[in-house]
């Protein structure tokens, strides 16, 4: 079963150091989400039901997953960098969907709700933990197709990039000019490689 709102928040304030408005609001997200969906137990008999995509890469998403047990490692979470506070949660079961992101109005809400504190920190952490979940959040009933390369338990051959020589999993490769590469070689590469170095991939 979930937990209580303030176990999950000493919890989270231990595993990220500290507390914060973020956090607070990644754990009402995950469990109005879970409620909607109708999840009692998400890291129990439902742990295999759920997938997770958040959207931004701060401490709400943090507190997302520790309420949902969706990991980056389980392939259970899923990253979009859209810069946004909100996360969609699928249930793979029947296949429901819900999208929630923090109102811009909560802000305020906030404000006028605990006028008395002078840290706005300290203020949204205070009010984002009493407020009606749709005074928190939007939410969308969307579809997500997930292809079976991205769901938990995949297991795929793996390729090998003509280019670079590294292997590839979860088809993840690009076809190019009749060419297998990676999707570093292919022109989406976050690094640059330095002075020439290149590791060793026969032991891949």
């Amino acid at each position: 079963m979930m937990r209580a709102l303030e176990d999950y928040i000493a919890e989270a304030a231990r595993v990220h150091g500290h507390t914060c408005a973020g956090q607070v609001l990644g754990i009402r997200m995950a469990m109005y989400g879970l409620r909607l969906l109708g999840i009692d137990d998400p890291q129990g008999p439902d742990r295999k039901r759920l997938v997770t995509f958040v959207e931004i890469d701060r401490c709400a998403t943090d507190a997302v997953s520790l309420v949902t047990g969706c990991r980056l490692g389980k392939r259970a979470l899923k990253f979009r960098d859209f810069g946004k506070v909100a996360a969609t949660f699928i249930d793979l079961k029947t296949s429901r969907a819900v999208r929630l992101i923090v109102r811009e109005s909560a802000r305020a809400l906030a404000r006028s709700m605990f006028p008395e504190l002078s840290d706005r920190s300290q203020q949204q952490a205070t009010a984002y933990r009493v407020m009606e979940d749709t005074d928190l959040f939007d939410r969308q009933w969307v579809r997500v197709e997930l292809p079976p390369e991205d769901l938990p338990g995949y297991k795929g051959a793996r390729a090998r990039c003509e280019q670079c020589g590294e292997a590839i999993n979860f088809r993840r490769q690009v076809l190019r000019d009749g060419r297998v590469l990676c999707r570093a070689c292919a022109g989406e590469s976050y690094y640059q490689i330095v002075n020439g170095t290149q590791i060793n991939t026969d032991s891949h």
